[in-house]
């Protein structure tokens, strides 16, 4: 009777530790799959590819930041401005990453992008869009640009900001003559003599000049609109509306993954690399240091936070110079009531 009862003991015991290895799998760092049924799942796309300063993306995927919020995120690589806000207004994605100057002007120029997105969480607290031309190449100063090919992504804030660009810095605006890329090629246009400059983010500056193999000019556009925001995370109004605190989870991984990112920029490199493999981890490394500084806002304040009167001041801005057919009220591009808060 006793060696019936150890026996059936025995098996028991196999049983509870068959169930707490399933269960640990469950719960695990996010790799595997076991227990996704339970997680609210999401697309997101990246602002530009698979570059440095979407590292942070990546970064909350494999820290297992996303599984902890109840997130099963689907990372895709988003194709600049006008692009991602397609997919995110189409339903293809519920979370972009995006220049949020260019988003703003698509919303105040496009009836069908109106009260469609919000932006919920700023990661450049100013804008990063840049100018970039080979040194020797004759291009020195924005004045140079008058009738020079400028490569750049296609439906890219670097076009759509431009106008006012050019119309402080004193350069002729129509004698430009633009050459549209898919993201990743915009560095081969520089490189290969297709163009005289490129438009990107001054961020990039490193990637660009391996690519080239020579050092470049770099002519900001922060040097004539300092007000300007640069990338934020937006989500659409249907799931802002649906489920605001599914926006919140959301957010608060993402800007962990930033946190992370920026305190630790080798292994941010290595963690983008090891998810897309065609990226370059030294210049993704450059990458994430050069955008270090336009990262944390106003003293005191969490990452990804928005000022009110900020926002009031960038809108008016991209009004004041005609990039937007109607002045914007801050709270139909910002939902202040999911961002991050001091």
């Amino acid at each position: 009777m006793f060696g019936h009862s150890r026996a059936l003991a025995s098996g028991l015991l196999v049983m509870v530790l068959l169930a707490a290895t399933a269960c640990s799998g469950a719960e695990g760092d996010g790799s595997g799959t076991a227990g996704n049924d339970d997680l609210d799942k999401v697309t997101y796309l990246t602002a530009f590819g698979a570059s440095g300063r979407d590292a942070f993306a990546f970064v909350a995927q494999e820290k297992g930041f996303f599984r902890e919020a109840g997130i099963d995120a689907e990372i895709e690589l988003g194709q600049a401005s006008g692009e991602n806000v397609k997919a995110l207004v189409g339903g293809r994605a519920q979370f972009v990453n995006i220049d949020l100057i260019g988003a703003w002007i698509l919303a105040g120029t496009n009836a069908e992008y109106k009260d469609q997105f919000r932006a919920i969480a700023a990661v450049h607290q100013q804008t990063l869009v840049a100018i970039l031309a080979l040194e020797g190449g004759g291009i020195t100063s924005p004045k140079d640009l008058a009738g020079k090919r400028i490569g750049a992504a296609t439906s890219s804030v670097n076009q759509l900001l431009f106008p006012a660009y050019a119309q402080l810095a004193g350069v002729d605006a129509a004698g430009v003559k633009w050459v549209n890329a898919a993201p990743a090629q915009v560095p081969a246009l520089l490189a290969s003599g297709q163009v005289d400059a490129v438009s990107t983010f001054l961020i990039g500056r490193a990637g660009i000049e391996k690519a080239a193999g020579k050092k470049t000019v770099l002519l900001p556009y922060n040097d004539y609109l300092p007000d300007l925001f640069g990338n934020g995370i937006l989500a659409s109004d249907r799931v802002i509306e649906d489920d605001p605190e599914l926006c919140k989870r959301f957010r608060e991984a993402l800007m962990k993954g930033l946190r992370y990112t920026i305190d630790h920029p080798d292994e941010a490199a290595q963690i983008l690399f090891k998810a897309q493999p065609a990226a370059n981890v030294e210049a993704a490394k450059a990458e994430i240091t050069s955008m270090t500084p336009y990262v944390g806002p106003a003293a005191g304040a969490p990452l990804g936070a928005m000022d009110e009167q900020r926002v009031t001041s960038a809108l008016a801005v991209i009004h004041d110079l005609g990039l937007v057919k109607e002045a914007l009220p801050p709270q139909a591009v910002v939902d202040f009531n999911l961002t991050p808060k001091a």
